[in-house]
């Protein structure tokens, strides 16, 4: 499908203007109804939590003319599994909550502060780690992700620590990889070229069509955690040299 033309820039900021308005009165009252259910089970308070990620899609789609194909589907196993994504953009944590099986997020606990959002987002039950800490993150991690992937959740974790521009990349740490290989479970790993439509640090959202690439899973049996680590960053890195054009790198 061939991309959608590009308007003027007032229209693109006039777009990206609705839709962060309608998103952050969204993320108030979404937010404050999964505080309302925090005396249910943390399953039913992410159904409710979910509704802000639905939302966000279905508005960048009809506003921002923003959409999205994914590519891999068949590759998703039964059970948990420990997800290494690719991370540039916020636009894949709202993704993340609709096309995966139901998910935990590995974050940085100061997220938890941010007023509304972070307040909903604490009752879903997170891996909130303390970045600073060194192992004591990584053992976290571990114990509380082994908890979460025996109950039959996904464990979503980005190995670069944080979003990366288009066309760059960091270098993966290990945790994830650890995760797996301590724990026995599955690495599915995430590709995807969202930073080119929703850069980080950029108001404005452009159109056009997101590529998400689901890759064959990785068994962490008899391997090593760098093993493991290696083998999803060639995969992630190799599908973004496949689905990136460079021509919306610097725009």
């Amino acid at each position: 499908m061939s991309e959608p033309k590009i308007p003027s820039k007032p229209v693109l900021y006039i777009r990206s203007a609705i839709y962060w308005l309608s998103m952050f009165f969204a993320s108030i009252v979404i937010s404050s109804l999964t505080v309302l259910t925090f005396p249910l089970h943390v399953d039913k308070r992410f159904r409710v939590a979910q509704n802000f990620a639905r939302f966000g899609l279905w508005l960048i789609k009809r506003v921002c003319k923003l959409t999205y194909e994914i590519e891999g589907m068949e590759n998703i196993p039964e059970g948990g599994a420990v997800v290494l994504c690719k991370h540039q953009s916020t636009w894949e944590t709202l993704m993340l909550q609709i096309d995966l099986p139901q998910i935990r997020w590995v974050l940085k606990k100061e997220l938890l502060r941010i007023p509304f959002f972070g307040w909903g987002l604490a009752l879903m039950e997170p891996i909130a780690i303390d970045r600073s800490s060194g192992r004591k993150a990584i053992t976290q991690m571990i114990e509380q992700g082994r908890e979460m992937l025996n109950d039959g959740y996904w464990v979503v974790v980005f190995p670069e620590g944080t979003r990366t521009r288009p066309g760059e990349a960091r270098r993966y740490k290990a945790g994830g990889a650890r995760l797996a290989v301590e724990t026995g479970f599955p690495v599915v790993p995430v590709a995807h070229n969202a930073g080119e439509y929703w850069p980080r640090h950029s108001f404005i959202k452009w159109p056009g069509r997101i590529k998400v690439c689901i890759g064959p899973v990785i068994d962490p049996s008899g391997k090593t955690t760098d093993q493991v680590n290696t083998e999803a960053e060639a995969w992630i890195e190799g599908k973004m040299k496949e689905i990136s054009d460079p021509s919306h790198w610097h725009r």
